[in-house]
């Protein structure tokens, strides 16, 4: 029952890798069937330039040379000098013809892929990982472009040369071929064997190169902090510990594939020795003749070329299936795409003058399934140009409020309203139109002040210079030297305060109906704050605002604030009624007054 069990995996992992492979082929490919059947025409046509070298060579050498005739010698000669330039000539323009097809189809499917991670829910990147997200954008892009240029490049050439260097020994003597013949069947077998092996070794092999990513990623990232604590030792085994692991599962999936080579070395050898030997008894017997022994000899080792190119072939399609697999596995994911693409249901609430922002008992987990749940039955109501302040322990649920409302994620039960319309039957793109938002641990790019403002919205010069005289940023941006100047990648040349000022400055530079600011001012200093604070009160006293903060001093002044616990509300009122009626938010503010 087990090894039935087994074949019937086996054969359901074969045909899954069939599906895979068929799409890549079948659906990337077919834009260029045409420059592909042209190209494998020319390889084609090259390749039996190759194959009529080595008769061209045995008749020259049994009959054209024994009668002596000089034209005779000079025809042949000059055909064969033919022959070679067409092969090299067309071989070349083949080549070139694959890579260009195989970088076109990557760079589509490498478009399709990254759109595709552009459209995927918060929960799918999660559940894939960045790391991985990244590792199949780029090596497993890879794999799959190595694959399609040698299928191009090898798919024609290398079966060619295997059944058309059978076909001219057989003209030449049947009875040496038979050897030949003989090993072809044993050849198979070993080819077969080692890419079954080998394709779910390449698998395990980008899972942990997957985990190896991650963790350079995380440790580049946090260098500064490993310094700080001395941590490099530790870093170091985490490091060799997963480096380790990559070069182990890499070395088991060489050593499998490493076989088919000596294999069919020792087994073609074999052959030709069996050939050389039986060749030799013929000549002395005066069945065949020497130029016929040395084009046999010249096809033996055509073939084994062909054969040792058809193996690494088949290593690169364990690769590139495995590979593919894992980009399929993307690119057939749902994604928010129809969210963005849907148009807005009318769904507005009964009552006359709705909340601008509504959450009515609204709960929540990241993990679907467990009891513990990340929100709680969660409810309050904004009007418009209000300010919610929201505090509480790291691990609260404060960021959750603000995924939910941008519908990063959807809500478990309940239900959140914007101007009375539930926003799930809203359209993504209008729905995110109207936030400006700094998140924690926010990203500025490689790119100048004023695009990391700009971000392709579009917006004037004076826009952008608005929104960093009301972020406090433009006195530090003239120091830099105004809004052209290049940032190094995630503000490397600024400090965090610096950092998170022109983050808030691209927040407001669409003038946003809802404006969010997740732990946006943890790195200001408490006169900055407070006259950020004012500026958006004087400026922008029309926009609802949403402020996450780890200080009262930066919420005391809201309309509201929410004070949270392990998902759940303890508190909902102004800085006075929470001082009066919530014992936590109570020692908070008494803790900071005295810190202060």
């Amino acid at each position: 029952m087990s090894m039935q069990a087994d074949a019937e995996d086996s054969e359901k992992r074969q045909n899954e890798r069939s599906k895979i492979m068929k799409r890549i082929f079948f659906y990337y490919l077919k834009p260029y069937y045409l420059r592909m059947t042209l190209g494998l025409t020319i390889k084609f046509v090259g390749t039996l330039m190759d194959l009529f070298l080595p008769w061209a060579l045995a008749y020259m050498i049994d009959e054209v040379i024994p009668a002596n005739q000089t034209r005779e010698i000079l025809l042949w000669g000059g055909f064969m000098v033919g022959c070679s330039a067409l092969a090299v000539i067309f071989n070349i323009l083949a080549n070139r013809m694959a890579s260009r097809v195989a970088s076109d189809a990557v760079y589509t499917i490498r478009e399709d892929l990254f759109t595709k991670v552009m459209y995927l829910s918060n929960r799918q990147t999660d559940e894939l990982t960045r790391p991985s997200l990244i590792s199949r954008l780029t090596s497993d892009t890879y794999n799959i472009h190595q694959m399609v240029a040698r299928v191009q490049r090898l798919g024609v050439r290398a079966p060619i040369l295997l059944i058309g260097g059978i076909a001219m020994t057989m003209s030449l003597d049947p009875a040496l071929a038979a050897i030949l013949l003989a090993s072809l069947p044993l050849l198979t077998i070993v080819v077969v064997i080692v890419s079954g092996k080998s394709i779910p070794m390449f698998s395990a092999l980008q899972e942990s190169t997957d985990r190896f990513v991650r963790l350079v990623r995380e440790d580049i990232a946090g260098i500064r902090v490993i310094k700080a604590l001395s941590k490099d030792d530790y870093e170091r085994a985490r490091f060799d510990r997963i480096n380790r692991e990559v070069v182990e599962r890499e070395r088991k999936a060489t050593v499998v594939t490493a076989i088919t080579n000596p294999a069919m070395n020792i087994l073609l050898n074999l052959g030709l020795v069996g050939v050389i030997l039986l060749g030799a008894y013929r000549v002395n017997a005066g069945v065949t003749e020497v130029g016929k022994i040395l084009a046999f000899m010249t096809y033996f080792t055509i073939i084994l070329n062909a054969l040792l190119s058809i193996s690494r072939m088949f290593i690169i399609l364990s690769k590139a299936a495995a590979s593919a697999k894992r980009v399929v596995q993307v690119l057939d994911a749902e994604d928010e795409r129809e969210l963005f693409q849907t148009a807005d249901v009318s769904e507005k609430s009964e009552a006359q003058n709705p909340p601008h922002i509504e959450f009515e008992h609204v709960t929540f987990s990241y993990q679907k399934g467990k009891e513990h749940a990340t929100l709680k039955d969660i409810s309050f109501r904004l009007e418009k140009g209000e300010t919610l302040g929201i505090i509480g322990a790291t691990g609260a649920g404060k960021s959750a409020i603000v995924n939910l409302l941008m519908r990063f994620y959807d809500i478990d039960q309940g239900a959140i309203r914007i101007d009375g319309q539930d926003i799930r039957t809203m359209n993504l793109k209008t729905l995110r139109k109207k936030f400006g938002a700094v998140f924690q641990n926010d990203v500025l790019f490689g790119d100048s002040i004023y695009e990391n403002i700009n971000m392709g919205r579009h917006l004037t010069e004076e826009q952008v210079r608005e929104a960093v005289t009301h972020a406090r940023a433009e006195e530090f941006v003239k120091e830099k030297g105004g809004i052209g100047e290049q940032l190094e990648i995630r503000g490397a040349n600024l400090s965090g305060g610096q950092k998170q000022r022109l983050l808030i400055a691209r927040a407001l530079a669409a003038r946003p109906e809802i404006l969010i600011l997740d732990d946006s001012s943890s790195a200001l200093d408490y006169k900055t704050d407070a006259a950020l604070r004012q500026e958006l009160r004087e400026y922008f006293s029309g926009t609802t605002c949403i402020v996450i903060a780890q200080r009262i001093s930066s919420v005391m002044n809201s309309d509201h604030i929410l004070v949270l616990e392990e998902g759940e509300v303890l508190g909902y009122g102004t800085h006075r009624e929470l001082m009066e009626s919530c014992q936590i938010y109570r020692e908070i503010g008494s803790s900071q007054m005295e810190i202060a």
